[in-house]
């Protein structure tokens, strides 16, 4: 069976037990909505060339025709209103797997993140396309939250901002894990549902599907661009008077 048929198939048996999962689910008061609050910040987990470029056991699917098109839309809109954007990468300094003091700890006993070497720069740098600019913050996480372990809270709460839009991958680890870390730290985390991607067929839908119902609101890359034009008209007519 070709991949792109197979795929169409688990999508559709995927939305079909979303739709039960729907009833049940919100017959007990879940998919509640958190809402956008008054002042932005982008989080972009993992945008880096290990993750966005063929050939690296990281590889994700639908970067080239999805995520980096929503990616640079949204970072025209954070950069046109001068709001926050912290681009999130991950690399280690020692990947020997047999030294006991790496700073990959015991992630590498499940997942290659030796291949993530600090020297190994063009791996981890962000990808060119939607590379940072001045201002710009360059976060280096070892884990898959972006706030575990990280500057990341105590910088977003400086700057004033209670919304982060989250973007990047995966679906299924990174991006979730700062999601649920987000919202325990008292930020509103909202999922930019085509700014997210995986490696595994299902493994957004399913992930988006279950964030939206327990941690943070999926919306569109549209609906997120709209709310940046809305809340940044604010900040400027504020500014004006």
């Amino acid at each position: 069976m070709p991949t792109d048929l197979a795929d169409k198939q688990l999508e559709a048996a995927l939305e079909a037990a979303f739709a039960e999962a729907t009833r049940r689910y919100q017959a007990r008061g879940f998919q509640r909505r958190v809402g956008f609050g008054s002042k932005p910040a982008l989080i972009s987990v993992d945008l880096a060339n290990a993750w966005t470029r063929p050939g690296n056991p990281f590889t994700c699917e639908h970067i080239d025709d999805r995520v980096i098109p929503s990616m640079q839309k949204l970072l025209a809109a954070f950069r046109k209103y001068n709001f926050p954007v912290v681009h999130v990468t991950t690399c280690y300094q020692v990947t020997d797997r047999t030294n006991p003091n790496t700073d990959m700890g015991l992630w590498h006993n499940k997942i290659p993140v030796d291949v993530v070497n600090a020297k190994d720069t063009e791996l981890w740098a962000i990808d060119s396309r939607i590379a940072p600019i001045e201002g710009e913050q360059l976060l280096i996480k070892k884990r898959a939250s972006a706030f575990h372990g990280t500057y990341l809270a105590g910088f977003l709460r400086a700057a004033g901002v209670d919304t982060i839009l989250v973007t990047g991958v995966t679906a299924s680890a990174c991006v979730r894990e700062t999601i649920c870390d987000g919202l325990a730290d008292g930020f509103r985390p909202i999922a930019v549902k085509e700014a997210i991607g995986d490696r595994v067929p299902g493994a957004v839908l399913w992930n988006l599907f279950d964030i939206d119902a327990k941690f943070g609101d999926v919306e569109t890359t549209e609906r997120c661009l709209q709310y940046l034009d809305e809340i940044g008209a604010e900040q400027l007519k504020a500014k004006a008077a």
